[in-house]
């Protein structure tokens, strides 16, 4: 991934595999290495949805959902249904 200004806000976009866009999505984000702890987690929104899942998105930068500052991220995704909830390394987010 490209690094993000941590001056900007853009929505960063995840692709989820099997998702129906209908499950309650949260990102988190952490230090590289770290496992997300329940106050990492913010409300996500689905951007799009196919036949192979959908994608999670979440506004980051000043005056998004979440703002970080610079450094790598681990990003993490939460799909939470009925009865599973899986949680998802996502990748290394690099903010300049």
């Amino acid at each position: 991934m490209e690094p993000i200004s941590s001056l900007s806000r853009p929505y960063l976009y995840i692709p989820v595999e099997n998702a129906s866009g209908a499950e309650t999505v949260e990102i988190a984000f952490t230090t590289p290495g770290a496992e997300p702890l329940e106050a990492d987690w913010h409300p996500a929104e689905w951007a799009s949805v196919s036949r192979r899942g959908a994608e999670a998105r979440i506004l980051i930068g000043p005056g998004g959902a979440v703002t970080l500052a610079g450094g790598t991220y681990m990003a993490w995704v939460r799909v939470t249904n009925a009865v599973e909830q899986p949680v998802l390394p996502s990748g290394l987010v690099p903010i300049i």
